[in-house]
């Protein structure tokens, strides 16, 4: 770079720049932004002052400014990556003057990033908080943009791999008619070590929270929490679950968890072990739907030498490992009829007779049976016993899928990103507001389970320091259609030349607005295979607004 400088066209960032109208949200691609008023701002600052002294309200601004500046030289890569660096840079002051806080005009830039050289200067004309800092206190004798310092020397520094430091020379706030500032490495200033408090290097605090998130996860998988496990929620319908699930933890009841595939099945099993008297026991599970028919009895009863070809030393089996503890069957409705024969008599009796063998065994075993399938309907079919469904069901708790459950998304999804950080030995920043409206959006037909694979897979493809974007969680959910910006910055949409051809096209077919959106409706859901969910990402809505425009437009019959 050097100082014959001259900005390119911001064109590509406006474009980036959208109102949805129905959300209230505002987005610069993936960021969610917000539109303040200055005097708010303002009243913030002297509250700062007042509150804990100029020092530190500078302190806390600056490093606020900082963190920003470092999360747009990130999007200032993904942006203009291609391109030169003096054009990928340039983004960060045409970023301030999109987002107000000043009229930027280039004075002076060079910089070598690998000789980790730099010296620029830029102009500031309009600053928002030196306007701010002079209409409560008046002229002053000390620079007062300590915000937007702190942007530039946080964007700067990410870009130089160094920490640059930005100084005002002039200040609007001290009766100059604008601002300048001036940037080089901290090292280069004669008093930089007076400034680096105002920019201490994160990697501590990086380390300290790397840290934090590895003993989280080891906590959540070697001590039971207060709700066993990672039973995370205080939406109504899982509180209800909850609220059962500990009623009979104090007892020896029978259990049986129904709910969808995914929704969290063997954490609620083992949450009800982890309150009971027999948690100090073992807790044994066995998913009856992997074991082969012919070895299921072996697995759960055990097996006495010679009893079948192979049989050369007698083996315990399930029960009589759960001896004193808790045995979950996952998908019991799965089990043979002659097993369940079987598992009737044990909990009738107490007793488990080993496969070949002749006498009983007493076994002390709290059972607890899952399933996915409706365990009536099976009955009826003949293909489960019904005295073993009523000895199953004396206890039935529902766990609610997580559709149901909305409010609980963001803290799972938390809590899933702080575990695979840490099994993953990844540091990441968050999620983007893009992805994190996506996970409340989804209809999570794979529940808690499906999550768990998306937050997964988006820590394992988010870059190290950076975002879980939409992208990550989503490969291939379209971009939305949203509002923007016209160059002279006013709100308008966006209409490509081939929205213009097919609007043409529908007013010269003649066909009414009200069966135009049925047709698009039943042609949205077909594609995605019935799926509403997939069907509102098609059509760039919300599954709910997708439900209100079926309400007024039922789906045809062949769809």
């Amino acid at each position: 770079m050097n100082d014959a400088l001259t900005y390119p066209s911001d064109s590509d960032l406006r474009r980036l720049l959208h109102f949805e109208a129905d959300s209230g949200a505002i987005w610069l691609g993936e960021r969610r932004m917000l539109l303040l008023h200055t005097a708010a701002l303002s009243a913030l600052r002297q509250d700062l002052i007042r509150s804990v002294g100029k020092e530190h309200a500078r302190r806390l601004l600056t490093r606020m400014g900082y963190a920003c500046g470092l999360h747009d030289a990130g999007f200032a890569r993904q942006i203009r990556g291609s391109q030169g660096l003096e054009d990928m840079f340039m983004v960060g002051p045409q970023l301030h003057m999109l987002e107000g806080a000043a009229r930027v005009t280039p004075v002076n830039l060079k910089a070598d990033i690998e000789a980790g050289e730099f010296e620029g200067q830029f102009r500031w004309d309009d600053s928002w908080e030196a306007h701010a800092h002079r209409m409560t206190y008046g002229v002053v004798d000390e620079p007062a943009c300590w915000t937007l310092l702190g942007y530039a020397s946080g964007y700067t520094s990410a870009f130089m791999g160094r920490l640059i430091l930005f100084k005002e020379i002039r200040c609007a706030a001290c009766g100059d008619d604008h601002c300048l500032i001036e940037g080089k490495p901290i090292d280069a200033w004669p008093d930089g070590e007076a400034h680096r408090h105002y920019f201490e290097d994160d990697s501590l605090l990086d380390t300290i929270d790397a840290l934090s998130q590895q003993v989280e996860a080891l906590k959540t998988s070697l001590v039971p929490s207060e709700s066993g496990g990672m039973l995370i929620g205080q939406s109504a319908a899982f509180r209800g679950a909850h609220d059962l699930m500990q009623r009979a933890a104090g007892t020896q009841v029978t259990v049986l968890l129904t709910g969808e595939t995914g929704v969290g099945k063997e954490r609620f099993a083992r949450a009800l072990h982890a309150h009971s008297e027999r948690a100090s026991g073992p807790f044994v599970a066995v998913n009856c739907a992997a074991l082969p028919a012919e070895l299921i009895e072996a697995e759960l009863f055990g097996v006495e030498k010679g009893a079948f070809t192979g049989a050369h030393n007698a083996r315990a089996g399930r029960f009589e490992r759960a001896d004193g503890g808790t045995l979950f069957l996952d998908e019991v409705g799965d089990l043979p009829l002659p097993a369940q024969a079987k598992l009737l008599r044990v909990l009738q009796d107490g007793e488990i007779e080993r496969l070949g063998g002749e006498t009983g065994r007493r076994v002390n075993v709290r059972l607890v049976a899952a399933t996915n399938v409706d365990l009536q309907g099976a009955v009826e079919r003949g293909l489960f016993r019904r005295d073993l469904l009523y000895r199953l069901n004396v206890y039935p708790i529902c766990i609610p899928p997580l559709r149901e459950r909305a409010g609980d998304i963001e803290a799972l999804a938390r809590h899933l990103l702080s575990r695979f950080t840490a099994l993953h030995h990844k540091r990441v920043a968050g999620f983007g507001d893009r992805a994190l409206q996506a996970l409340l959006h989804h209809d999570w037909p794979g529940n808690v389970r499906e999550l768990e694979n998306l937050i997964e897979r988006g820590v394992i493809l988010a870059p190290q320091g950076g975002f879980v974007e939409v992208e990550h969680l989503f490969p291939n959910q379209p971009a939305p259609s949203h509002d923007g910006l016209d160059p002279r910055g006013r709100l308008a949409r966006r209409s490509t030349d081939e929205e213009q051809a097919l609007c043409t096209r529908i007013l010269e077919i003649g066909t009414p607005i009200g069966e135009l959106e049925t047709m698009v409706l039943n042609l949205a859901v077909e594609r995605s295979g019935g799926n509403l969910s997939g069907a509102a990402r098609l059509l760039g809505i919300t599954r709910a607004q997708l439900a209100y425009r079926l309400k007024r437009h039922p789906l045809q019959e062949d769809v």
